[in-house]
């Protein structure tokens, strides 16, 4: 029987498609937004603030743009949600021509465009799980999280910088017009059918899909570990700047090298993903990212040499891409469609939410305790974590789909 290929899915193309323009623009903004922030004010703890508005919604609305998801239609949700993001970029776009934006404007923005991905990562996320079959499902991960770290880390940021510097407005608009288009291309994207099911509240909703995760030992391990992972790991990151400078003597250029190492080892295991797949399969992959994950902190800590670091942030980009690929086909392999919306939002709050309070915490420790001591506590943490779910995650495994 002939190998199945992504050229037989054109939804996932279209749906590849918009991932890549949208992480372009999300890049652009990743500098632009922090140099318009700092442009109207000095303050460091108001230019993280702008990045905590854009965080806050997962925390607040997450369990209930699941919720939505699972009512609505996906596609046209997705198209709606691009469409008013449009509108709101846009619209600061405008303020920034007439030299009218403010701070406060910048974190109302910030806090709807956090708001609206909520809803649409979430409904994305499902539509690309009926858009290819089980056995290439985690290969689409792959290549979706390839043009993530090419977007948002490698050719969006410099090219945001770059259009802020020329026209402040103009990074902005540019955003508003990938939404736009990306409203235009889900559209193109065959729809799945809302399941019909007895009427029940929102609130009854969130409930079961949290009811469900929790009740199911692969995806309930894998959201304990990628909480852990983001509350310490993220207090661990929030800090490279410093660790560059004090640590490894790294500033202006050699810093966006070594951040760049991390973006680099993430193609390179995008590459390898169906490599790395079929060799070893899902548990062992997800073992072994934790082992890495709980070692990669210490050593570190415990480095002064700046081309070894970054070796390390490129081999951890690898694991990242490869862990993230498998932990995602993993959780929307098991979860049935109806409930991928809740289940996705539900495992995205402790993501996003150990992102959000990480950063935090990391800044906190680091003041009282010292610059390494996150790296520290993030290495015995997800060492804690890798002996806990040593044994659940035999669990994690997914059978390839019968043709």
């Amino acid at each position: 029987m002939p190998r199945t290929t992504f050229q037989d899915h054109l939804d996932f193309r279209r749906l590849w498609w918009l991932s890549a323009i949208t992480n372009l623009g999300d890049g652009a903004l990743l500098a632009a937004g922090p140099l318009l922030v700092a442009s109207l004010t000095g303050d460091p703890v108001a230019v993280a603030g702008a990045a905590f508005a854009q965080q806050v919604p997962w925390l607040l609305f997450a369990l209930t743009s699941g919720a939505l998801v699972d009512r609505l239609p996906r596609r046209a949700l997705v198209a709606v949600v691009n469409s008013l993001r449009a509108a709101v970029l846009g619209g600061l776009a405008v303020a920034l021509l007439l030299d009218a934006a403010q701070l406060w404007l910048v974190y109302l923005v910030s806090f709807l465009l956090g708001t609206g991905e909520t809803l649409a990562d979430t409904a994305y996320g499902a539509l690309v799980a009926n858009s290819v079959p089980r056995d290439l499902l985690g290969r689409a991960y792959a290549r979706l999280n390839l043009t993530g770290t090419i977007g948002n880390q490698l050719v969006g940021p410099p090219l945001g910088a770059v259009m802020f510097a020329a026209v402040a407005a103009l990074p902005f608009g540019f955003h508003a017009l990938v939404y736009a288009l990306g409203a235009v291309l889900v559209t193109r994207v065959a729809g799945t059918p809302v399941v019909a099911r007895e009427p029940a509240t929102l609130i009854a909703d969130v409930r079961e899909g949290v009811r469900w995760l929790l009740g199911n030992p692969a995806l309930r391990v894998l959201a304990l570990c990628i909480l852990v992972m983001n509350l310490t790991g993220v207090g661990a990151f929030a800090l490279w700047v410093l660790y560059a400078e004090q640590r490894l003597g790294l500033t202006g250029f050699g810093f966006g090298l070594f951040i760049a190492a991390g973006a680099v080892g993430g193609v390179v295991g995008s590459g390898a993903y169906g490599f790395l797949e079929r060799r070893f399969g899902h548990v062992l992959l997800l073992r072994a990212g934790l082992v890495l994950e709980s070692l990669t902190y210490p050593v570190l800590a415990l480095l002064r040499d700046p081309w070894l670091a970054g070796a390390v942030m490129a081999l951890f980009g690898v694991h990242a891409v490869v862990w993230g690929s498998v932990s995602t086909t993993v959780r929307q392999t098991l979860t049935p469609d109806h409930l991928r919306g809740r289940v996705g939002s539900t495992y995205q709050l402790a993501s996003v939410g150990g992102s959000a309070l990480g950063a935090l915490g990391g800044g906190l420790l680091a003041r009282h305790l010292g610059l390494l001591a996150p790296f520290w506590l993030a290495g015995a943490a997800v060492a804690a974590v890798t002996a806990l779910a040593w044994h659940p995650l035999r669990t994690a495994r997914v059978e390839p789909s019968r043709p």
